[in-house]
């Protein structure tokens, strides 16, 4: 059994933000061990990562498993990654090779502890087919009206794909039950791998919440890919005029609060997701 270490990603607080497993030497085991282990954790995912001597410092490859699947990317089990690293071998450049493209990250030490920063691949949004819409508001238990009608429903991709739904209030975010078998396979039918749900707050600050039923997961409570993705989507459709920078919250109704920064660049390369991490008890 491989060393597990268990941080909480964008938070400084254990008992917020979003707990991710780290291995950081999966050398010599198999994608089945792999699986084994994240279950056995039960995190929404564990990062597995490999050092790659050959490259110089700080090169890995990573790979990351949910409870019941593998996942080409996640961004806070990478933020997790990168700061069980610098507490190590102190702050340093990290450049990942996961499944979906290569990740560089930045770590840094300040006055309330380590943050990481990722740069996630390139995003690609498109508009949302509007039977997709429809069969993710039906198991959402959602109506059409509970959408933003400013926001287009889309689907998202910095590393993973996610459907981005603005809705129009808080309180419609609030209160988040759904069928989660349905929305799984909904899910699974259309490559999603979370729901990016979203409420803009004003101030280049949001709200989100974030279903994960393919991963084994009722919902996150900190995803660093959906925020990649969301800020893919604003600047893809112009709500936003590079540079910028958002701050997302998410966690709040799970009584996981999580602090995510997103920063977007004038040019269309990846969105850069920053935040802290804590090492669990």
């Amino acid at each position: 059994m491989p060393e597990v270490l268990r941080y909480a990603a964008f938070t400084t607080d254990p008992a917020g933000g979003n707990p991710a497993g780290v291995v950081l030497d999966a050398r010599g085991l198999t994608a089945e061990a792999m699986q084994r282990v994240a279950a056995d954790v039960g995190f929404s995912e564990t990062a597995f990562l490999i050092r790659r001597d050959d490259d110089g410092p700080g090169c890995y490859d990573v790979r990351y498993f949910a409870p019941a699947v593998e996942v080409p990317f996640c961004g806070h089990a990478t933020i997790a990654a990168a700061v069980a690293l610098a507490e190590r071998e102190g702050p340093a450049p990290l450049t990942l090779q996961s499944p979906a493209g290569e990740v560089r990250v930045a770590t840094a030490a300040g006055p309330d502890g380590l943050t990481a920063e990722l740069t996630s691949v390139p995003p690609t949004v498109e508009d949302a087919a509007p039977d997709l819409v429809a069969a993710a508001l039906a198991a959402l238990r959602w109506s059409a009206d509970d959408l933003d009608p400013t926001y287009p429903p889309a689907v998202a991709d910095a590393g993973v794909r996610h459907l981005v739904l603005v809705t129009r209030t808080r309180d419609r975010l609030a209160r988040l039950d759904y069928d989660v078998p349905g929305l799984a396979a909904v899910m699974r039918s259309a490559r999603l791998t979370t729901l990016q749900l979203a409420w803009p707050e004003g101030d280049d600050r949001w709200s989100s919440r974030n279903p994960f039923p393919v991963g084994g997961v009722v919902e996150d409570p900190a995803t660093g890919a959906a925020a990649a993705a969301l800020g893919g989507y604003l600047r893809h459709y112009g709500f936003v005029v590079p540079p910028a920078r958002l701050t997302i919250s998410q966690g709040v109704n799970l009584g996981r609060p999580s602090t995510l920064i997103v920063t977007l660049d004038a040019d269309h390369s990846g969105v850069r997701v920053a935040g802290a991490a804590v090492r669990l008890p």
